[in-house]
């Protein structure tokens, strides 16, 4: 029974991690509906979020490398005096934005208590946000900004709509994804940029997480965790393309669809109850 509560969650996990539906949001919700305890809920939250990590590494490994090659030559040039502004390439200009747009997170993980204890009516709204933005985040037209384009001002909005990603019930994929589209970002772009934004923060999350759960105590069961990291990183990588598929073929909205329906289903539970 744990095998296939592993499973189910790490299918769950895999698929709206990347898929702009709130991941954390789901989880929550399945393990109120099964009756998971806390510490129980947060350990499997952490093997699921490694699992979904390497999907990331998997899918966007050319750009995270190139952005890696580029951190190096980026601390050469700053440390040798080469280091200019104005002649940035496109993967330095896009690695400096990642961290303005992380920088940006940091504050408010000290307060993350206040984004994690939460209603399920609260819950319900939340998903109602991320519906709302995904909708008009698809109407947007005209996204041609690049890496290379990529503005300080572009970096803050987006930093700011993963800092609202925070709560669960609002998806981090869509909210960051949403604010590169409302910057003007391409739509290759804004995907590859959301995701390998997600990186520190799921690895933050993981270690904040982490922490929570060695405080607890309960019998791990490693066989149903290794199931549930292999399961999240195979259904993550199909995911992603998903997601690119999706978005540049002007289907986002079924996004906004289907978080629109989860919130009346989270409002539907919590009065029947």
């Amino acid at each position: 029974m744990e095998i296939i509560n592993a499973i189910v969650q790490a299918i769950i996990q895999g698929l709206t991690e990347f898929l702009p539906v709130s991941s954390s949001g789901h989880l929550r919700l399945y393990q109120a509906i099964t009756g998971q305890s806390v510490e129980e809920g947060t350990f499997m939250l952490v093997i699921l979020h490694l699992g979904t990590l390497v999907a990331v590494f998997f899918a966007f490994r050319s750009t995270i490398l190139a952005l890696l090659k580029e951190f190096g030559r980026l601390i050469k040039d700053v440390f040798t005096g080469k280091f200019k502004w104005k002649e940035m390439n496109p993967d330095r200009r896009m690695l400096i934005m990642l961290v303005i747009s992380l920088a940006l997170l940091i504050p408010f993980y000290l307060i993350k208590d206040i984004f994690e204890n939460i209603t399920l009516p609260i819950l319900a709204l939340c998903f109602l946000y991320t519906s709302v933005i995904l909708f008009f985040a698809n109407r947007v037209k005209n996204n041609t900004k690049t890496a290379g384009e990529i503005t300080v001002r572009d970096a803050i909005v987006i930093g700011l709509f993963q800092c609202v990603a925070l709560f669960p019930g609002v998806s981090r994929s869509g909210s960051t994804i949403s604010g590169a589209l409302f910057s003007g970002l391409d739509k290759e772009t804004a995907v590859r940029y959301s995701f390998v934004l997600g990186i520190p923060a799921i690895l933050g999350g993981c270690a904040s997480e982490l922490m929570d759960a060695a405080k607890g105590t309960f019998e791990v069961n490693w066989l149903a965790a290794g199931i549930g990291f292999v399961t999240a990183a195979v259904v993550g990588v199909l995911a992603i393309k998903m997601v690119n598929w999706l978005i540049k073929s002007d289907n986002f909205h079924v996004f906004a669809i289907y978080t629109l329906i989860v919130s009346l289903f989270t409002f539907g539970y919590w009065i029947i109850k």
